[in-house]
């Protein structure tokens, strides 16, 4: 069944929701005061969703905490975190909020054309440096220690300067990130991950995205997700998989194991009770699975991050 056939009564209702929402495509209005587009946004936002687009952006979030993906991967945030996502790499960051509660400039963010990068690398040949990065942002890479503290300055400091002290603030960001040490670097998508999105998919996609994320801890099931975009499950798992580049039941372990690292890093509370609140019903297959995702135990993981 299409997500759009009137003559089921929830697509129908999801085909008025889909009208008054924006394409994945987003279209970034250009600057032209500026070399690059800087930009802030409160959370919610009708911007804050899952979507891509041809332009590069640089993401800081200032305040709060929350899940974020990218291409296929799932993790965490707190204030601080910056990220570059490559063009056409779609992304979304949604914040752990109580009802009713909005976030006042929880985003900075910066979004440039590479065919800028391009034209000034031709005038300005040092630019160049800069190149690899925009090559290996194509699997979203987001950034730690002292580069995310530089960064994320500097990112700031852009949004209240002008002229040259802008200048200035660009390239001692493009400096900063270009440089990186690779310890101070975690690239996010896998190498494979190619998404085919077009703007149904993407407003189908947001919606499944706000449903698990409010629900992960607890019962999400396929099932309710299929009916929620009014599709029956065979459908809308291979749409799912079609729009996202990955299983709906591994989207949901992986957001679940993202929120047992944050647990494991920021509490002292008992593995056993972390794996029961992030949404798993077994020990040993909680054990098992985080064995698999991160490479260790969650045992060696909270001694390895708190020491």
């Amino acid at each position: 069944m299409s997500a759009t056939d009137p003559s089921d009564g929830a697509a129908a209702r999801l085909a008025e929701r889909l009208l008054g929402m924006r394409a994945n495509r987003e279209v970034i209005p250009e600057d032209p005061n500026h070399s690059v587009r800087w930009h802030e946004h409160d959370y919610p936002s009708p911007v804050a969703r899952w979507n891509y687009h041809p332009e590069y952006e640089l993401h800081l979030i200032r305040k709060g905490t929350g899940k974020f993906i990218v291409g296929d991967h799932i993790g965490t945030f707190e204030a601080g975190h910056v990220a570059l996502v490559g063009s056409g790499l779609p992304h979304d960051w949604v914040s752990d909020l109580q009802p009713g509660e909005v976030l006042r400039g929880r985003d900075a963010l910066i979004q440039f054309d590479g065919k800028w990068v391009e034209q000034a690398a031709a005038i300005i040949p040092e630019i160049t440096e800069v190149k690899p990065l925009l090559e290996q942002s194509s699997r979203g890479i987001e950034f730690l220690g002292r580069t995310a503290e530089s960064a994320a300055a500097s990112i700031n400091a852009m949004g209240t300067s002008n002229g040259l002290e802008r200048l200035h603030h660009l390239f001692e960001l493009l400096m900063v990130l270009a440089r990186a040490p690779q310890e101070e670097r975690r690239y996010l998508a896998e190498e494979w991950f190619r998404p085919q999105l077009d703007g149904q998919a993407a407003a189908v996609v947001d919606l499944v995205l706000e449903y698990v994320f409010s629900n992960h801890a607890g019962s999400v099931k396929m099932s309710e997700a299929a009916a929620l975009v009014g599709m029956s499950e065979p459908t809308f798992s291979k749409y799912f998989k079609r729009a996202t580049g990955q299983n709906f039941s591994d989207l949901v372990r992986k957001l679940r194991l993202a929120h047992a690292r944050r647990l494991l890093e920021h509490s002292d509370k008992a593995i056993s009770a972390i794996c029961y609140e992030v949404g798993f019903s077994n020990l040993s297959n909680f054990n098992r699975h985080f064995l698999n995702d991160a490479g260790e135990t969650p045992r060696d993981y909270r001694q390895r991050v708190q020491n």
